[in-house]
């Protein structure tokens, strides 16, 4: 699929990095096929997808540490595509830190800056103060914990004050808490600096808690550009509907008469024109589990075959009395009407609103 410019929501006159047109092959391997993407000043993007994708190559072409095979990347009035990556004005952080061990913290933040001593002082002891590591510059990496490398691999990245700030998937060497917590330390100071970010990420609650907007990338292409949002409710194909969050995925085929079934039974959505089988999706949270049933609804009877409490919610996973092999994932809050009769083995009615869910084509 080639995504052109007028999918990016971000797609404006003030767009300052643009990159048109990119594509890259690695022998037979297409790695990046025509990808257009224009990010503001200022803005936090996250490439997101699975491993393989193409985003990680999308990103070293951006820094000039790969060279594309077509295309043209332009950061304000000036075509950077082929400068060499010291010419670019960014600063870059890998998943691996990448800290010269032999080297204290203040000497690695201070590695790239050619100031004075007292300069360079200065400069480092405003980055510890901006990381909030303020009494560890004369230690070394190996004394430091991962989340306290990983913030010193950030100071060090924005010494220089680049005009671009780019990630590679820097918190996946983390454990989940330290994660986390990084996160959103990192937009904090991304907002507070206003550092364009272009960050690469495999992990869809890290991009869609900390971005403004996210490309969802597969198979070296460009699916969705959007706002987390945008992304999770409005997936622009089955690939990003089934990537980004949990979702329900119940197969429809047209009835004799032309309208759209499930298990059997008719339901209002419209099928893709000339096809006879299709797929809803719908995100558990907009399963509706009704406490009575009312003839002449929508609903059908479901049978609970397991609940669990999550976080507030109520998980269930139930399946339709007239097809027991159809499951639907239900996400039920204590307000919603259905949450006091979601126990295991009870029949419950479910319906699934029109207005939230959608239908994909089978891909052949």
């Amino acid at each position: 699929m080639n995504m052109d410019h007028a999918l990016s929501p971000n797609d404006a006159p003030d767009s300052w990095l643009r990159i048109s047109n990119i594509s890259k092959h690695f022998g037979a391997f297409k790695a990046l096929h025509d990808i257009n993407l224009n990010i503001r000043k200022g803005e936090f993007v996250c490439l997101l997808g699975p491993s393989g994708c193409g985003k990680t190559t999308l990103l070293r072409i951006i820094a000039g540490l790969e060279v594309q095979d077509s295309g043209s990347l332009f950061m304000g009035s000036s075509e950077i595509g082929n400068l060499p990556p010291a010419k670019r004005n960014y600063g870059i952080v890998f998943q691996s830190y990448a800290l010269f061990p032999n080297l204290t913290v203040a000497q690695n933040i201070g590695y790239a800056l050619r100031q004075s001593r007292s300069h360079k002082t200065q400069r480092v002891n405003e980055l510890l103060d901006l990381i909030d590591l303020n009494g560890i510059e004369n230690r070394y990496p190996a004394e430091l914990s991962g989340g306290q490398q990983q913030r010193v691999a950030l100071a060090r990245a924005l010494a220089t004050s680049p005009s671009l700030l780019l990630l590679d998937e820097p918190l996946s060497a983390l454990d989940a808490k330290v994660r986390e917590r990084l996160r959103q330390e990192l937009r904090r100071l991304q907002q507070k600096l206003g550092v364009t970010t272009i960050m690469v990420t495999h992990d869809q609650d890290e991009a869609m808690s900390i971005a403004d907007t996210v490309v969802v990338m597969s198979k070296g292409q460009i699916e969705q550009i959007g706002s987390p949002e945008q992304i999770y409710r409005d997936p622009a194909s089955h690939f990003v509907a089934d990537f980004v969050g949990r979702a329900n995925w119940l197969p429809l085929c047209r009835s004799a008469h032309g309208v759209a079934t499930l298990a059997g039974l008719p339901i209002k959505v419209e099928l893709p024109p000339g096809a006879d089988k299709a797929s809803l999706f719908c995100r558990p949270e907009d399963v509706k589990i009704e406490t009575h049933w009312h003839a002449g609804t929508d609903s059908m009877m479901a049978i609970v075959d397991r609940v669990d409490f999550h976080g507030g919610l109520r998980r269930a996973s139930l399946s339709l009395c007239v097809d027991r092999a159809m499951s639907i994932f239900a996400d039920v809050g204590p307000n919603d009407a259905g949450y006091a009769t979601l126990e295991p083995g009870r029949r419950v009615p479910v319906s699934l609103p029109a207005h939230k869910v959608r239908v994909f084509a089978v891909a052949s």
